[in-house]
């Protein structure tokens, strides 16, 4: 259930904050284009090339955090178990880093800068700004600390059941976070039900910002809760000192079983498909498919704002699939074994990024407005499509969600590694290529001035690539043992 709730803010991240960094403090009044009101857009103001760069942190902090939180939750003797401890401290760092989040303009206001209200201030908030990262990069840090001892807890735990349909539920619990989370970000509404949280430094989009990440704390201690009291862990004794240095981490990894390095290929060429679209997801459909601009005129930045409303729909779509699907792995796996369900859903990836590539081009050629133009609406059939597009990657996002993880979870009970430690070297496979996305997308996209374009075609390469690389490398592994391989991590 804790997996629910850290999904919930990140799902969250995904859909507004790469679009939040990027608009600029304007405030215009539309005479008779929006019934007299008042359009406002307060947030950063940085550019689509650096606001691919903000999320560098999260995966630096994996490639450090996870592997090093894996092994000290499979040494830790504590009385309360060996992954709980973790994921309540990190947890409790995500409250404070999410509440930093909402509340950095606040900060920035006390801090010094503007005194001018947020309705008619026009220029950059650089003590919000800085506050705002920090707080986004704690953020990702502690959804490293969490995530790695969460996974491991769900291996330990899954008993008779097996570790398929331990993760198959896992994977649920994630779909039931995004559910949650893309709704609050689809909703446009917290600044009305809670006017409390709107001031002089923070105005709609920023109140709006507050209210969604305030009710998610809410539910992540709620979740964190549950999974505290009622995942209880059995802890043998220890007798023997051990050590659990930064080197004895890195000459554990050399203990890992024999296929994880093909696991670990085959998990890094798949995200490296996946991570532009969740870059920059609901970017696309603001820039492309409405043909928003976050820094154009006000009828292209309503655009924007409401293709990334439009975005967070697929996005809630998205993660309905992705319920349904998880429900649908385990027995998929048992007739068609984990590799040829990889497999496919690399293909199915491969099609999708393709697609959005074509739906981008579609949209351009079709769209005959004027940046003049008092109101900008996307082609109906367009939108449909790329709703679709949205919907259909539900299903790759579930596998890959449980099925590397579920991988990895049996060749540590077969041949040892610890879950732990495992997991957390996973998470590295998974971090590289969001660093590698993050450096490269923006600039990449900047060279061929196409907006998102480039980086999902790339995307679709890097798919294509992954199938065919995982149809040969990957282990030929059935849910057969599963059962049999979770009980024997227990002992």
């Amino acid at each position: 259930m804790v997996a629910g709730g850290v999904q919930y803010g990140w799902a969250l991240q995904l859909s507004l904050l790469t679009p939040y960094v990027q608009v600029q403090y304007k405030y215009f009044t539309l005479i008779n284009v929006f019934n007299d009101d008042l359009y406002l857009v307060q947030t950063l103001g940085l550019s689509h090339t650096l606001s691919s760069l903000i999320w560098l942190c999260g995966p630096v902090a994996g490639f450090v955090v996870q592997p090093c939180v894996g092994l000290w939750s499979d040494r830790c003797r504590s009385r309360f178990g060996r992954r709980r401890p973790f994921i309540l401290v990190g947890c409790i760092f995500i409250c404070f880093a999410v509440i930093v989040i909402a509340f950095s303009s606040d900060i920035g206001y006390k801090l010094g800068d503007t005194k001018e209200d947020c309705s008619i201030y026009h220029g950059p908030r650089w003590r919000a700004a800085i506050v705002y990262v920090a707080g986004f990069w704690l953020l990702d840090l502690s959804n490293n600390t969490v995530q790695g001892p969460t996974r491991a807890l769900m291996a330990d735990l899954s008993g008779t059941h097996g570790c398929s349909k331990a993760n198959a539920i896992f994977a649920s619990w994630m779909a039931i976070g995004n559910i949650l989370g893309y709704s609050s970000g689809a909703s446009g509404k917290w600044h009305e039900w809670f006017p409390f949280l709107s001031n002089r430094a923070c105005c709609e989009a920023c109140a709006n910002l507050k209210g969604a990440f305030l009710v998610a704390v809410v539910f992540l201690l709620l979740s964190v809760l549950v999974t505290s009291i009622a995942g209880r862990e059995e802890v043998a004794p220890s007798t023997v000192e051990e050590r659990v240095g930064i080197m004895e981490i890195f000459r554990t990894i050399k203990n890992l079983p024999p296929k994880m390095p093909y696991i670990l290929l085959v998990t890094s060429l798949t995200w490296l498909s996946w991570f532009p679209f969740n870059l920059y997801d609901t970017d696309w459909m603001g820039r492309e498919i409405f043909h928003g601009d976050p820094k154009g005129t006000p009828a292209q930045m309503k655009a924007y704002d409401n293709g990334v409303r439009a975005g967070a729909l697929g996005l809630l779509i998205n993660s309905v699939v992705l319920g349904v699907t998880s429900i649908l792995i385990e027995p998929l796996c048992r007739k068609f074994t984990t590799r040829i369900v990889w497999v496919m859903c690399n293909f199915c990836m491969f099609i999708c990024m393709a697609a959005t590539a074509i739906i981008s081009s579609w949209s351009v050629h079709s769209y005959h407005g004027s940046i003049h133009d008092a109101i900008i609406s996307p082609d109906g059939s367009v939108k449909a499509v790329a709703l679709v597009v949205f919907a259909v990657l539900g299903a790759p996002l579930a596998v890959l969600y449980s099925v590397p993880f579920a991988v990895t979870a049996q060749l540590a009970a077969n041949e040892g590694g610890g879950q732990g430690l495992c997991t957390g070297v996973l998470n590295i496979s998974i971090v590289i290529p969001q660093v590698v996305i993050a450096l490269g997308a923006g600039p990449w996209d900047g060279i061929f001035k196409k907006g998102n374009m480039p980086a999902f075609a790339v995307a679709s390469v890097f798919a294509f690539v992954c199938g065919i690389v995982g149809l040969f490398v990957l282990p030929r592994l059935s849910t057969k043992n599963f059962k049999a391989s979770a009980m024997s991590s227990l002992h």
